[in-house]
């Protein structure tokens, strides 16, 4: 999973961007301190993997990871190339999905560019759409000259981009077009900007943190802008997630406790990031190690297990299976097994989140 954070300069983008990775990137106030895109791998945070470990007395853990990439603020006028704005956005185009970051709060210091978040958010986001318009203008041009020789294969090629070309001009994003599903698949090739999933993170005030939506100046709109568009809003106040990242386990129990939060920002961003991506992680366990793989929703098994090895999924016999929870609740998978909890599954099964299995494949 790919995450790229986008927002305009001085939204706090770095900031985010450092309190979740735990990275150094450079923040400062004012525009394009970032250039060149700072990129960091993440461990997705899983309990179970400690508790696994301890069963089966494995030598190392090997959690699941996202990269996150913190790419240089957007302006207005990014579409035509202001502020570097074409080779940042060819940087979004290498991203999975984007997390697009809004700031919240009002600070005399911090230089800002609309007069509200909403207004914010618009601006990225038609940049995004006016850049999409262009790629999408070429591409309609050249399947349009290929449909009126006879070529009957971009039929469908070009039915999509006519439907795509249509919803940007309104200003909508590519994702929101009315496609077929077999047009949709097709759009997949074009590698549009706004075709990616996108969740909004809205960076809020620290003294915000315990105030509900109501409360929060421009949080509201923002949320039911998002709405509009089946996108989800989460609410992080990354300046004190980043003091949390400088703080010893201990002193960061009590200062979390202080301030109300039960769970760190990474936790909630990675949860959206996997329900916006339909993600899930499968688990596999022994005495060498430990690890989580992440899969799509409703994977197969033979395709899970291609995820370890290619040859497995081509050699795939069948899958031993065992619940986490029955692990957790018998202490061991001889007792689970002694209890008949194990499972033997073939190739159409499809995987679950609390899976911990072994594959059988063939020479």
């Amino acid at each position: 999973m790919r995450l790229g954070v986008v927002g305009l300069p001085n939204v706090g983008k770095s900031t985010l961007f450092n309190a979740i990775t735990g990275a150094r990137a450079e923040s400062a106030n004012y525009p394009f301190c970032t250039i060149e895109p700072n990129v960091a791998l993440t461990a997705v945070p899983d309990e179970r993997l400690a508790v696994l470990q301890k069963i089966y007395n494995a030598q190392k853990v090997v959690p699941a990871v996202v990269e996150f990439v913190d790419i240089a603020g957007l302006v207005k006028g990014a579409s035509g190339g202001e502020g570097l704005g074409n080779k940042f956005l060819s940087h979004i185009r290498e991203t999975h999905a984007i997390v697009h970051c809004v700031r919240v709060f009002s600070d005399e210091k911090i230089v800002k560019t609309g007069s509200c978040p909403v207004d914010d958010a618009e601006i990225i986001n038609f940049e995004l759409i006016l850049a999409d318009l262009e790629s999408v203008n070429k591409r309609h041009e050249k399947t349009g000259k290929q449909l009126r020789v006879g070529d009957k294969g971009v039929q469908l090629e070009f039915s999509a981009l006519e439907k795509i070309k249509k919803a940007l001009e309104e200003g909508r994003r590519a994702a929101e077009a009315d496609l077929s599903d077999n047009e949709r698949k097709v759009a997949k090739g074009f590698f549009l900007i706004t075709m990616k999933p996108m969740l909004y993170v809205a960076n809020i005030a620290e003294n915000d943190v315990n105030k509900s939506d109501d409360e929060i100046s421009g949080f509201k709109e923002l949320k039911e802008y998002a709405r509009k568009q089946g996108a989800e809003v989460i609410r992080i106040c990354a300046k004190i997630e980043q003091e949390l990242n400088d703080l010893g386990e201990e002193d960061r129990a009590m200062f979390m406790a202080e301030l109300g939060i039960t769970e760190r920002a990474l936790n909630r961003l990675i949860a959206a990031g996997f329900k916006l991506l339909g993600l899930m992680t499968f688990l596999t366990a022994g005495e060498k190690e430990v690890r989580a793989w992440t899969i799509a929703l409703n994977t197969k098994a033979p395709q899970a297990a291609g995820e370890i090895h290619t040859d497995f999924e081509k050699h795939f016999i069948k899958a031993e299976i065992v619940s986490y929870d029955d692990l957790v609740n018998l202490g061991s998978p001889v007792k689970v097994k002694e209890a008949g909890k194990m499972r033997l599954e073939g190739k159409e099964y499809i995987m679950r989140e609390s899976d911990v299995v072994n594959f059988k494949v063939g020479i």
